[in-house]
């Protein structure tokens, strides 16, 4: 016997009977999206690698650590291990700047990182997210997270708690890098391994650390003095206030987190991530804010733009299990002809049926039929010859014949 071949290990195959999960997702996806008038898109799955080093950022842990990347014909390409820069991509591209603003864009598919699997995150997983191009007013921000929240809401999500914070621009933060860098330099030792190495590079996402011994280090109040400090410019800070009162407005309830700083490098100004209290310690379901530069970093014209990104693998583990759908009928006959005829006839009418191909005998197809459907669909040999089907409701055992014709009518109550 040929060795067994198992799937990669961070990767899992998708079964028929958690597949009706993914379909509730997608497809409130595109009714929620839809109403805000956002269109979807479909990048590639794999893009050129500098895309990400100029997108995300070379000082970030996805581009250094986590990329999945290959060379072929002498080009470094790289599997996405998210797209808001793919999408930014084909934005500058396929010249959607000549669109009227604003650009409102969702998309849906698997995305690659190298990290270590773990509950709701696996090395293949799966976003669904949005991005607008085109404002810089507060109400954009506004607008995507309630979306986000509105989205979560129709899942049956409630259990939710919106984080936010304000990064400003790159001019004032310069200011907040600088305090953060002198206020570090006596714990320097005291650092993580990657803290060190972000010091320098990009201090600000020292405060992304999950490592305990860094967390309590910036618990310390010298240093939590400079964290909470209003960094930002006046510009900035009116900003920010406009978009809390839109989600004042609008019942968005919401916490300020000063420690939030996302782990990718084009974030500016907003930045928010939302929660579910029943995840445990990785309780993000949706993370995302403003990156006003990415589109001119990536060749584009100066444009603002905010969005976000949830993980669809930890979604699925907050929904519950749905009921098994049934068909609408099971076709028990010892004639496949005549089965095979009746079951496409329905199926032309829009019904979900099956028949027994393997032509086993009456009280196996009888069995089968009760654990796939709603009804026993019998086709004998006396219903043949009278052009009738026996009906037999698999709840109640009621059994009822009906005339061929008549059976659209009797299968579409329900």
């Amino acid at each position: 016997m040929a060795k067994i071949i198992n799937v990669i290990k961070g990767t899992k195959d998708i079964l028929p009977q958690d597949v009706e999960q993914w379909h509730i997702l997608e497809s409130k996806a595109l009714e929620i999206f839809s109403k805000y008038g956002y269109k979807e898109i479909r990048t590639p799955i794999f893009e050129a690698t500098e895309l990400f080093a100029r997108g995300v950022g070379d000082t970030t842990d996805i581009v250094n650590k986590e990329m999945y990347t290959f060379e072929k014909s002498e080009r470094s390409l790289t599997l996405r291990p998210e797209n808001t820069a793919g999408v930014v991509r084909s934005y500058i591209e396929n010249g959607m700047a000549r669109l009227s603003a604003p650009v409102k864009l969702w998309y849906k598919g698997p995305m690659f990182r190298y990290e270590r699997p773990q509950a709701g995150r696996q090395r293949q997983f799966h976003q669904v997210g949005v991005e607008m191009f085109g404002i810089k007013n507060a109400t954009a921000d506004a607008e995507v997270i309630l979306l986000a929240v509105n989205y979560l809401k129709s899942l049956g999500l409630n259990d939710l708690e919106v984080e936010l914070n304000s990064l400003g621009c790159p001019t004032c933060r310069e200011a907040y890098k600088a305090k953060i860098k002198e206020v570090l330099k006596p714990e320097f030792d005291n650092l993580c391994e990657d803290c060190q190495n972000r010091y320098e590079k990009n201090p600000l996402r020292l405060l992304d650390c999950k490592v305990e011994s860094c967390k309590a280090i910036f618990e310390k109040p010298e240093i939590q003095k400079v964290i909470q400090s209003d960094f930002i410019c006046e510009e900035c800070a009116a900003h920010f206030a406009e978009l809390k009162t839109y989600l004042d407005k609008l019942n968005v309830k919401y916490t300020i987190n000063k420690l939030l700083v996302r782990g990718l490098d084009y974030y500016n100004r907003t930045v928010f991530e939302i929660k579910s209290n029943n995840l445990g310690s990785q309780n993000a379901v949706c993370g995302g804010g403003r990156y006003d530069s990415l589109v001119r970093n990536l060749g584009g014209e100066d444009t603002p733009a905010v969005g976000w990104a949830m993980g669809m693998e930890r979604l699925n583990s907050l929904l519950p299990v749905p009921e098994l759908e049934l068909l609408d009928g099971y076709i028990v006959s010892t004639s496949p002809v005549e089965a095979f005829e009746l079951a496409e006839d329905l199926r032309d009418k829009g019904f979900k049926v099956e028949f027994d191909l393997a032509n086993k005998k009456f009280t196996k197809q009888l069995e089968k039929a009760s654990k796939v459907a709603k009804r026993a669909l019998i086709l004998g040999e006396d219903e043949i010859k009278a052009g009738t089907v026996a009906v037999k409701n698999l709840s109640t055992g009621e059994q009822v014949s009906f005339p061929r014709n008549q059976l659209p009518q009797v299968l579409a109550q329900g």
